[in-house]
């Protein structure tokens, strides 16, 4: 009898982008908010800036109705478009904020916040706290500062 699996599809950074993880010839699974945050800052479309009218909206957006299911991604579209500079870490964390208002507003967290810093060459750390059901998560995610100055 195979087992079922719960949650949702483990997702990890790398380099150039998200993989999963094969466990014995089975995808990992995540039961916590993980891929969630994951997907919500870096799974929509590089072009996507944000604007509800922005025809390079990820093909998800398309029929979606409810703007708290839409994959922005902002985070993902600014460190593509703004100079890696210290001066802009504050519009990166916005952006965080911004991309994942979504779990104050469907009541799935009660606290969140968001700290971005650089780490190297065109590198950016990316921290989150967040606060769900009274258990606090932390996730840090590096990514690739893509623009250039």
């Amino acid at each position: 009898m195979a087992s079922q699996q719960q949650g949702d599809v483990r997702l990890f950074q790398t380099n150039d982008g998200g993989e999963i993880q094969v466990e014995g010839g089975t995808v990992a699974m995540d039961g916590g908010l993980e891929t969630a945050v994951y997907l919500s800052l870096f799974g929509g479309n590089e072009g996507d800036d944000g604007r509800p009218d922005n025809l390079a909206t990820w093909w998800g957006n398309v029929d979606e109705e409810l703007p708290e299911r839409q994959y922005r991604s902002e985070t993902q579209n600014l460190l593509r478009a703004l100079p890696a500079t210290s001066g802009n870490l504050r519009r990166i964390e916005d952006a965080v904020n911004r991309d994942l208002a979504w779990l104050i507003e469907l009541n799935v967290a009660s606290l969140l916040s968001a700290a971005a810093s650089v780490i190297g060459l065109n590198r950016v750390k990316i921290t989150i706290n967040i606060e769900a059901v009274g258990l606090p998560s932390r996730f840090e995610f590096v990514e690739n500062w893509k623009a250039s100055a």
